[in-house]
């Protein structure tokens, strides 16, 4: 249904896109419901390791300087260096299973990741009407959700059977796979060079721009609320039930099928909803989800769905949002995006900073941080407005 309007070249990448998304993603999400195995595995506290991830977070700040090559060049060369800094960063890791390096790796597994996730977003919104593209975006963005069903029981199965460091080292394969597909499959289609299409020109509209401005200060309030509460889920559900693979890795695949819910609800209902008026409904829904959890710890099972309702909730504002934004710079999409994750990078940047204090106050401290962030995010909302959309040539 989603993909039934598309040519047969771009579902072929669609599919690519989805594929490729869940084994970056997959490395990119594996650190928190492990984040007490990584931190003794390096024998550092979680609290120490924490507060290094957003080093981590922080350099999604630079995405928008790397990713404007797909505005300035073309979208394929935007893609082939987000995946490169993806594969670089797994096999630093490997490599050097040292604190620090640990830190380098994993920052550069994101740095790519927010190079790769607007490029290829930019080419979709090249290739794909507005009308029709919350669909397709939300088909690629099952990526999060099956990073989590897929993807985290298989890094339980290596760090059981082998070790992490196995893990990294087999990203760093996958990366280096995913390299030669997109070179051989994805055509390179050159952006014609004017005065105008420049890193400096691209930015700038950004930045004298109220409506962009607005939607990134709603992409860093709603992954701090979320980062707030996604940093320490793991470190709750160890301190309400033990340090517990099958717990940790239970909570993880709850997750990713709520957040497959939210993709297929995203995918089915958004275009005919609007986007704006998703986020504001489900921005309200994973408030009420944030003020239930506190009341869910005494048991496994209600903790799981509260954390699934969260999740689900969370997804389905986030995938409208990036939506969204798509939209709100059209003659400089891939930088937009660019910044939108980037926005996202800082928010949970914020989230890890302020995590471990908040949870050291109560889980409560940290659920209502996520409540405010969120009551911010919906005021901003109503600043965010649409661009002018250059002509379509391919649907």
């Amino acid at each position: 249904m989603i993909m039934r309007t598309l040519n047969p070249k771009i579902k072929f990448h669609v599919v690519l896109f989805l594929l490729s998304r869940i084994i970056v993603t997959t490395n990119f999400r594996m650190i928190y419901p492990f984040l007490p195995v990584f931190a003794r595995g390096l024998g550092v506290e979680t609290s120490a390791l924490a507060l290094a991830l957003s080093i981590r977070a922080f350099l999604g700040v630079f995405g928008p300087f790397l990713a404007s090559i797909a505005d300035t060049r073309d979208r394929k060369t935007g893609i082939l260096l987000g995946v490169g800094l993806f594969t670089a960063g797994s096999f630093v890791a490997g490599i050097l299973p040292t604190f620090w390096f640990f830190i380098l790796g994993v920052s550069l597994v994101s740095l790519g990741n927010v190079v790769f996730i607007p490029s290829l977003n930019a080419y979709l919104g090249d290739h794909v009407a507005y009308e029709k593209r919350g669909r397709v975006m939300a088909f690629v963005e099952m990526n999060w959700a099956l990073a989590f069903i897929i993807g985290i029981p298989i890094v339980r199965a290596v760090i059981e059977s082998h070790s992490w460091v196995m893990l990294f080292f087999g990203f760093g394969i996958a990366g280096l796979l995913m390299f030669l597909l997109f070179s051989l499959v994805l055509p390179a289609k050159s952006i014609p060079r004017t005065k105008e299409n420049n890193l400096r020109h691209n930015l700038g509209v950004l930045l004298k721009t109220w409506p962009a401005l607005a939607g990134m200060l709603v992409g860093i309030l709603i992954t701090s609320a979320n980062e707030s509460v996604n940093l320490i889920f793991g470190v709750w559900i160890e301190s309400q039930f033990g340090l517990n693979f099958a717990a940790l890795t239970a909570a993880s695949v709850v997750i990713g099928i709520s957040e497959l819910g939210g993709e297929v609800f995203t995918g089915i209902w958004l275009d005919s909803l609007g986007k704006r008026r998703t986020i504001w409904i489900f921005l309200g829904v994973n408030s009420l989800a944030a003020l239930i959890l506190p009341f869910t710890g005494s048991e496994l099972g209600w903790a799981l769905a509260g954390l699934g309702l969260f999740y689900i909730t969370f997804e389905i504002v986030l995938v409208s949002s990036l939506t969204l934004m798509s939209e709100v710079a059209p003659t400089s999409r891939a930088t937009m995006i660019a910044a939108t994750v980037a926005s996202f990078s800082l928010g949970r940047m914020v989230g890890n900073l302020i995590g471990p204090g908040l949870f050291g106050i109560s889980f409560w401290a940290s659920c209502l941080a996520a409540v405010l962030f969120n009551l911010l995010a919906a005021g901003l909302l109503t600043q965010v407005r649409l661009g002018k959309s250059p002509v379509m040539t391919t649907h």
